[in-house]
């Protein structure tokens, strides 16, 4: 019972935070999600036991650099891609000038971490500083917690209530097919809502309830891609969690894990289906 509360009331705080920020937005979102890509990183490095040794290293230097070129709306033209190439040589030099000290995949690790947790949780804030009709609102920001959160929850009551058969019996033993398809059912009813409410803010999408309904139910498989594959690296690594900043949940990528995924997702379903570009 006791972890049960400490679990809700991190849980609460951490929404708050989420909430607070989103309504915001700007520097302060931004500020937020540059931390928390920061924390996820070395979270990620800890498991190859690279938070401490060059690689790794410079893979701190060039989140903050990556995030240079987000902040200044840079990421998806040519500085994004220049910085992600100049990091893989970086790597590719330290692999060379200290070899054999590394093996291969001591050197591979830092980058797909980087591009795993830092790149992909990016899109949290440029996904917040997409204009809606001009305005800055962080109207389709909450769709990536509908659908990263919501397909979560709606997940594990439908597979409590009606799991019979096994997703990954390997990989998450718990899993069912039954709650899978609960959770994007249930993110797909979320996202209707959502755009029931607040559909007078999207008067630029012919019909708010369709285009929020879809993009959640499509976010929500990715969210369960993106938490199974956590939950991969996790086990071939024979990690329990990724770290113990939040209590009773773990660490910033054990609960932000199929945000990974959900974030660019959204953003890029925002653009494509809600039509906001």
């Amino acid at each position: 019972m006791k972890s049960f509360f400490t679990r809700l009331i991190s849980g609460i705080v951490l929404l708050a935070i989420i909430i607070s920020t989103g309504i915001v937005g700007g520097p302060v979102l931004f500020g937020f999600t540059l931390l928390i890509s920061l924390i996820g990183y070395w979270e990620f490095l800890q498991v190859f036991g690279l938070e401490k040794k060059a690689p790794g290293i410079w893979g701190m230097i060039f989140v903050v650099l990556y995030y240079g070129t987000v902040y200044m709306g840079e990421a998806l033209n040519l500085a994004g891609p220049l910085l992600l190439v100049a990091f893989l040589m970086v790597l590719m030099g330290v692999y060379v000038v200290t070899f054999p000290k590394y093996k291969t995949d001591e050197i591979t690790a830092p980058f797909f971490g980087l591009v795993y947790v830092a790149l992909m949780l990016s899109f949290l804030y440029q996904t917040r500083m997409v204009p809606i009709e001009g305005k800055n609102t962080p109207i389709v920001y909450f769709l990536i917690f509908i659908c990263s959160w919501g397909c979560d929850t709606c997940a594990y009551c439908a597979g409590m209530l009606f799991g019979r058969h096994k997703l990954a019996p390997v990989l998450s033993p718990k899993k069912s097919i039954e709650g899978a398809i609960g959770g994007m059912v249930g993110a797909a009813l979320l996202g209707a809502l959502y755009g029931a409410v607040f559909g007078t803010h999207m008067e630029e999408v012919g019909n708010p309830v369709i285009a929020c309904c879809a993009a959640c139910a499509i976010a929500a498989v990715i969210s369960q891609i993106g938490d199974l594959a956590a939950s991969a690296i996790k086990r071939n690594h024979q990690v329990k969690d990724y770290g113990t900043l939040i209590p009773g949940h773990g660490g910033i990528l054990d609960r932000f894990d199929s945000m990974t995924v959900t974030a660019p997702m959204t953003y890029f379903l925002a653009i494509l289906m809600i039509g906001l570009r």
